[in-house]
Parts: C-alpha cells; sequence; structure tokens
C-alpha cells in the first residue's frame, strides 16, 4: 500500500480518442503526446522545468521511438528530466502510473509526469532479415493486426479469449449486448449539458493539417450507437460466439497526461486543495493461456486486498473492457452490480488507442468521485498474454 504519492486535482487530462485512419491518423504519438502535454502545463501555468522525471507509455511503436522518454521530455519542456518507456499492452497506464507512485513513495521523484501515448492508425510494418528463407524473403509483420490477430504462447486472437472466458462463465449473447447498451447509455450521460462531464478533463490536442491551418480537435470522434434491433442483427464474429463487432471495443488514437507527486506538492499544484488524490495499491494476475479476461477479477482483488478496501467500499468501479464478456464476468465474480460499472461510459464505447486508454479510466472515475464527495475507485483492466492490472486511488 502506497502513502505518499498523490495527483493533484485536474493534474491530469486525456484528448477526445478518435477512432482510427482518423484526424490523427499521420501524427507521431510522441510529438503529438509531448506537444498536447507542453499546451497543457501552459494551461494551467506550472513550470515543466520543475518536473524530475517522466514517464512514456506506448505500445505502438513510431519513427525514434526508441528516444521517446527523454524526447518526450525535452519537446514538452521539460528539458533536464530523464524519460522511460514502458510498454505493457493495454496495462501500460495502470503500470506507470503505479511507477511513478513508487518513485514518489521511495523519495526517488518529485514530480513525475506519466504520458500515455498511442496511435493504432496506420500501424507500422516490421521487416526483419531471414537468410535462410526462400530466395532470401524477409520476415515481416503488421505490429497492429498481427498482434490483435494471435497470441503467440495462447496461439490465437484476443476475441477468441474472450469467447473462451465466456463460454466457461455462461455468458450469453443477450447479455454482451445488453452490457453494450448500456454502456452507451452511460456515455451519453457524459454528453449531457454540452459535455459538462467531459469537459471537467478532456483537453483539445492541436493538429497541424498544413502551414497554414491547424485545427483543435475537442470531442471524441468515431462513436457509434446501436440499438438492441440493430445489435441483434449482427453475426457472431466467431461461430456460435457471443461477441459481434457491436460488443467489442475498436482501434483509436490519442493520448493522456497524469501528475504524481507528494502530498505537498499535490495540494499546491491542485485546481481544488480540498480535494485530495491518493494513489492507495496496484493489483497484478495472470491466468491460463487463451483466458484473458479471467485475469481481471484476481487482479482487482489482489488490489482490493493490499488497500484493505472491501467491493462494498468501492465508490466508483472502471473497466477497460475490450469485450462485453469482460464485465458480465468480473460483476459475477466480484459481486459488484453490472450496471453501476463504468459510468460515464468505457472503453467499449470510445475506443481503446491503447497505452492511454487505462488512463482516461482512471481520470474518469477521479472525477466521478470527486463529484459525489469521495471515496475509493477501483480501476481494473485486462491486457495481452493473459494479464490483468489494477488500481486502487483514494479522493478524499
Amino acid at each position: 500500500m502506497l502513502t505518499k504519492a498523490f495527483i493533484p486535482y485536474r493534474g491530469y487530462y486525456s484528448t477526445p480518442f478518435v477512432r482510427w485512419q482518423g484526424t490523427l491518423a499521420n501524427e507521431h504519438s510522441i510529438v503529438l503526446g509531448a506537444n498536447t502535454s507542453r499546451r497543457f502545463f501552459e494551461s494551467r501555468k506550472w513550470d515543466p522545468k520543475k518536473i524530475d522525471y517522466v514517464i512514456v507509455g506506448s505500445t505502438v511503436y513510431q519513427k525514434q521511438w526508441f528516444y521517446s522518454g527523454p524526447w518526450a521530455s525535452a519537446l514538452m519542456g521539460a528539458v533536464g528530466a530523464p524519460g522511460l518507456l514502458v510498454s505493457q499492452a493495454c496495462s501500460t497506464s495502470t503500470f506507470s502510473i503505479y511507477q511513478a507512485g513508487m518513485g514518489v513513495e521511495t523519495g526517488m521523484f518529485g514530480n513525475c509526469w506519466t504520458l500515455l501515448a498511442d496511435r493504432c492508425s496506420n500501424g507500422p510494418h516490421a521487416v526483419w532479415p531471414n537468410p535462410g528463407g526462400p530466395g532470401g524473403q524477409v520476415i515481416a509483420e503488421d505490429w497492429v493486426m498481427d498482434n490483435f490477430g494471435k497470441d503467440p504462447w495462447a496461439g490465437g486472437a484476443m476475441i477468441q479469449t474472450a469467447e473462451n472466458v465466456g463460454k466457461e462463465y455462461g455468458v450469453t449473447r443477450d447479455e454482451c449486448d445488453a452490457v453494450t447498451l448500456r454502456r452507451q447509455d452511460q456515455y451519453r450521460d457524459s454528453l449531457a449539458n454540452d459535455r459538462e462531464f467531459q469537459k471537467r478533463y478532456m483537453f483539445p490536442v492541436e493538429v497541424q493539417v498544413s502551414r497554414k491551418k491547424t485545427i483543435l480537435v475537442e470531442a471524441d470522434e468515431g462513436v457509434t450507437t446501436s440499438t438492441k434491433e440493430g445489435l441483434a442483427g449482427l453475426r457472431p464474429i466467431l461461430p456460435n460466439g457471443v461477441h459481434t463487432f457491436g460488443s467489442q471495443t475498436y482501434p483509436a488514437d490519442g493520448n493522456c497526461g497524469v501528475l504524481v507527486t507528494t502530498r505537498e506538492k499535490a495540494m499546491e499544484m491542485s485546481a481544488d486543495p480540498s480535494i485530495e488524490i491518493r494513489i492507495v495499491s496496484f493489483g497484478y494476475a495472470r491466468t491460463r493461456k487463451g483466458f484473458m479476461a479471467a485475469a481481471v477479477a484476481p487482479s482487482a482483488q489482489m488490489a482490493l486486498e493490499k488497500a484493505g478496501v472491501k467491493t462494498s467500499d468501492l465508490g466508483a468501479v472502471k473497466t477497460h473492457n475490450p469485450f462485453a464478456s469482460n464485465d458480465v464476468v468480473m460483476a459475477k465474480v466480484m459481486g459488484l452490480d453490472l450496471n453501476g460499472m463504468n459510468n460515464f461510459g468505457s472503453s467499449l464505447i470510445f475506443g481503446h488507442p491503447q497505452g492511454p486508454t487505462g488512463a482516461r479510466l482512471i481520470i474518469e472515475g477521479i472525477e466521478e468521485l470527486a463529484m459525489e464527495g469521495g471515496g475509493y475507485l477501483l480501476f481494473s483492466g485486462c491486457a495481452a498474454g493473459d494479464t490483468a492490472a489494477s488500481l486502487v486511488i483514494k479522493v478524499g
């Protein structure tokens, strides 16, 4: 359990998420993320030179990704800060924020900025020499699609893992469709009153479309509205499966930033010093191969045990749910209210840019609790390789 790692209220942002091959499709994720962080610092009147370490969380490599940490630090104005690259599939945000918290807890860091940035659009194509191949043929990989389509250990696609877990726990097609519609309704709540909830944390991203033209992307792009009848008419992705393209997420582009610091500095840099946000605990799990969604509940249980918190103590639960069955199974195993999870939406609805997905959900959970007067937040999500990670955060 951590006692010294805090997040200033509004010391974070998420850009809108944009469906892949959309407005952000040609933006370099590290450059865009660093420039967005710099603009965010300017909006908060923060001196970036006070940041002493930067953790960049990213999963889809871009040109010169090798330099991600120190490069991003310099671009955002934290020229003297070293930077570290963390790549942990869909757990990247969770692990990055917790690592920042550990750095503060041990006194290693004072102000650690976590930048989570990915672009699934126009995914890279890797080529390796293969001198022994027929005619010297190369070994090639589509970084995004090939890895979505096959786990080298389990041997199947990610959707297959969801179907495996769904079958084991008796998840039905009707349950998956119902979860999708419920999460869609919750997402609509974030759009009410001219996107009042989203504007609490969402920061526009600036895109240079030509030498003379710059545009601001201020809201999510590419969110699809489903109906009960429309979902019922879709075919399962896999034969006899319970998931359709309507009940799974989709790749997206975007970035998030979160400052992790000491209690004193958090109060100093907070938009409202009366709101205290503390990173409490971390949990992780790995299940048997081909059963990714089954890892979420044990990772959440570990985080709760380390925090000394019960499910009944939770004020908000947010999940990364690439497949609708994730939430159904987690709720069954942990005795959670399926319809009460993921207020204001989830990655099932607004998309999954990989690295920043968890950070946006954590930020939304913090804002939800700030509106409700505080409480404990549990964030949990699965990740490639049949793993999962969770965080408990206290908002007081």
